[in-house]
């Protein structure tokens, strides 16, 4: 219910919703109600580990955040799809991957990988500003379209202390103005292979890390598939790589055309006609 001033009324904290072994539409539905839910214990603990273990070794290499909203003390590691297998497998998970299309169909055919990225939130972190995924377009998309379904998997416990998401479940259906209140934040506590599922029009952010230890989760977005990705694809995992990936794949890093039109591309050193972008993936000759 939306008040006269144009606020949504205020109620108590809106508990994130826990999920076990939910269907595809039921994430859907919970993710449309609430603006954000966690799915328990989705990773058992030999796939658990094959991610971390593929992961250690490019956390390392990752540079500290250069400013306050990245995190000074956060490592921000990207361009997974053509860096881990394991990693590509989550994004093909069959149910989150049907559950971002049954919640993105009402405004796509196509849906598109939005970005991949490892967030590893070292201690002394403090907490991030509270933002809405979706201002990654500006402010220019109507507020009645939902541009993105977004997952962050725990590859560590997401604890309070050392930096548990911060959402504000319901708050997708604020109007922009709206500021969140204390008692109106939960946080994203869970299990290591658990997944984090929120839309790009709630409220949420990192939590602060008080604690010695690193929070370490995988954030892999969808989005319509005819917006710009977050992530460049086509440079983060080039035609050279992706050329070998699952077709399903290919198409979600948008080597295929979206709509009537959206994707074709000429060879600029070959023959001018316009191709459809599967062209590039293919061997010459």
């Amino acid at each position: 219910m939306v008040q006269s001033h144009g606020y949504a009324s205020r109620s108590p904290l809106m508990p994130l919703r826990r999920l076990k072994s939910p269907t595809a539409e039921a994430i859907a539905a919970t993710l449309g109600e609430d603006g954000a839910l966690i799915v328990e214990d989705v990773l058992d603990s030999a796939r658990l580990m094959d991610v971390q273990d593929q992961m250690a070794p490019l956390i390392e290499a990752t540079h500290h955040g250069r400013d306050n909203f990245s995190g000074l003390q956060t490592r921000r590691t990207g361009g997974l799809m053509a860096r881990s297998s394991a990693v590509r497998e989550l994004v093909m998970d069959n149910t989150m991957l049907g559950a971002a299309r049954a919640f993105l169909s009402p405004w796509t055919e196509k849906i598109l990988l939005h970005l991949t990225q490892v967030i590893s939130i070292g201690p002394g972190q403090p907490a991030q500003i509270i933002h809405r995924d979706r201002l990654a377009w500006g402010g220019y998309l109507p507020r009645d379209i939902e541009p993105q379904f977004n997952t962050i998997w725990a590859l560590t416990d997401f604890t309070e202390e050392n930096g548990a998401t911060r959402v504000v479940p319901g708050s997708h259906r604020w109007p922009d103005e709206q500021r969140a209140e204390a008692d109106e934040f939960d946080r994203a506590t869970m299990t290591a292979g658990s997944v984090l599922i929120y839309s790009g029009s709630v409220l949420h952010s990192g939590g602060a890390n008080q604690t010695d230890e690193t929070r370490i989760g995988i954030n892999l977005t969808y989005c319509l598939g005819w917006l710009r990705q977050e992530e460049n694809q086509y440079l983060s995992c080039p035609p050279e790589v992706a050329k070998d990936l699952d077709p399903e794949l290919q198409a979600l890093l948008g080597y295929t055309s979206s709509g009537p039109a959206l994707g074709y591309y000429t060879d600029p050193y070959g023959h001018p006609s316009i191709k459809q972008p599967e062209s590039a993936l293919k061997s010459p000759g």
